[in-house]
């Protein structure tokens, strides 16, 4: 599957090219290479590259370690001691998110608007609103209402962040409104990895965003918690029923087909372990999960490693990632399984938090209480934990109050997001969990953003890239 799409995203990273230079060449079109390609030949390599590069990649093992979920078992200095250069988002920024996906989106949406292809207008927008966020939330301010005027306009401006975040509603909005138009003859199926184009599915996606972004801004600055909460109430009536409605790109576990997280866990991979602090913490509670999301290490515990620690020559004495998740096992002769697991985007339980969370800001902990403890059933009935163990986990947890809510509800938030970017968003916004520095830290501090890209300092300065990464983005108000 995934050779294919690599050929398909290839393709469209020359009509991209193309396209910018044909302005410039007076020459007949060759209808043996079009310049032009339908919607369902961008829509299937954006979403895998923004599973597989992005959400599964870089970004999300970057904030993995720096939320002490998996471990690497190298020599510090390193990403998981806070050793992150602007050399190292290069690929992120110059291929993988400008070019392959927002570009791709951006003239996807256009394409489809145009043509009244009203599904892939809905779908575009609401993975742009997806990925832009993803984009603004490691940077602050970057380009956007100028970025796709290539080669017009080379050296776009940085948006402030707090306006992409409106032109996030804006786009999540928009998309819904496409989902309620009369549906196109054009329309997606199995270029579509994610829904398959189940627009009702795809609906519930968009608001169920709504209310992840709207949460976001609760501490931003000229913002405040219950007004956000509010809005993320009203998005949630129209959002993700059950965990039938998840959203997750599949993989069938094949060659250059397998889930990212297996890759990322791949004996040369570097040694990724799970940590610690998260193994710990699921092991004080006794928590049911931890058997699906670890496996035990060669001494048949469950053990991970501390950050930032120098290197040990066997890394099975750590526990790996288990396959629920992606993960190899290297103690294992199949791992078909991790291979051929999904990547979450976003779930039904991350979504009963954000209400849990929003509730609690408007009418206080009592009434958050019940949907914080749907909310972990909600991550256990995904995993498969056995109903008895579900319920001897929930009745456990202590009553929420007004001091202890937000803590409780985020640290829980934070094992049903588990290796989603949603964690480090919401240790910025919201200080939970507690997570000390890694030994041997690069830095006295866990980052706060990511630096600019190398190439975009040299090709676009801009007062913004003056930034480090002690400097917090625009709504961490925290």
């Amino acid at each position: 599957m995934k050779k294919t799409i690599k050929i398909i995203s290839t393709v469209i990273f020359i009509f991209f090219a193309a396209t910018g230079c044909k302005k410039f060449l007076d020459i007949n079109d060759d209808p043996n290479n079009p310049l032009a390609v339908s919607e369902s030949l961008i829509l299937s390599p954006a979403e895998v590259t923004l599973s597989t590069s992005i959400v599964g990649g870089y970004n999300g093992t970057i904030t993995a370690y720096w939320m002490q979920q998996i471990s690497l078992n190298q020599a510090p200095p390193n990403n998981e001691s806070y050793f992150i250069t602007d050399a190292d988002v290069n690929n992120t920024w110059n291929f993988y998110m400008y070019p392959n996906v927002l570009k791709n989106l951006h003239d996807m949406i256009n394409m489809a608007e145009a043509q009244q292809h009203n599904q892939y207008a809905a779908i575009g927008k609401t993975l742009m609103a997806y990925s832009l966020a993803i984009t603004t939330d490691v940077w602050g301010d970057v380009p956007y209402s100028e970025a796709f005027q290539v080669p017009e306009n080379l050296t776009p401006k940085y948006d402030a962040q707090e306006d992409i975040y409106k032109g996030i509603q804006d786009l999540l909005d928009s998309a819904i409104y496409y989902t309620n138009q009369t549906p196109s003859e054009v329309a997606p199926g199995t270029d579509d990895y994610i829904y398959g184009g189940d627009m009702d599915k795809w609906k519930k996606f968009a608001y169920m965003l709504k209310a992840r972004f709207y949460l976001r801004l609760t501490n931003a600055p000229g913002y405040t918690a219950s007004t956000q909460a509010d809005l993320a109430l009203s998005a949630l009536a129209n959002g993700f029923s059950s965990n039938d409605d998840n959203a997750f790109v599949p993989y069938t576990g094949a060659s250059s087909a397998e889930n990212p997280w297996y890759e990322n866990t791949l004996p040369g991979a570097g040694g990724v372990v799970l940590g610690k602090t998260f193994v710990d913490s699921l092991k004080i509670k006794n928590d049911p999960r931890l058997p699906i999301i670890a496996a035990k290490n060669k001494d048949g515990e469950y053990a991970g490693r501390q950050a930032g620690i120098d290197a040990v020559p066997d890394p099975n004495i750590y526990s790996s990632l288990n396959t629920f998740y992606g993960g190899y096992l290297p103690l294992n002769e199949d791992n078909s399984a991790g291979a051929g697991a999904p990547l979450f985007l976003a779930t039904y339980a991350e979504q009963l938090f954000i209400k849990a969370e929003a509730t609690f800001y408007k009418n206080g902990a009592i009434a958050a209480e019940p949907i914080y403890r749907q909310a972990i059933a909600a991550h256990m009935d995904m995993l498969g934990v056995s109903g008895a163990d579900a319920a001897a986990y929930i009745s456990s947890r202590p009553a929420l109050t007004a001091g202890n809510a937000l803590e409780n509800i985020i640290n829980e938030k934070f094992v049903a997001d588990f290796l989603s970017l949603e964690t480090y968003n919401d240790w910025r916004r919201t200080g939970y969990p507690h997570l000390a520095l890694a030994e041997n830290a690069y830095v006295d501090y866990i980052p706060l953003r990511w630096p600019y890209a190398t190439t975009t300092k040299l090709a676009n300065p801009q007062p913004q890239q003056s930034l480090t990464t002690k400097d917090p983005v625009w709504w961490d108000g925290n």
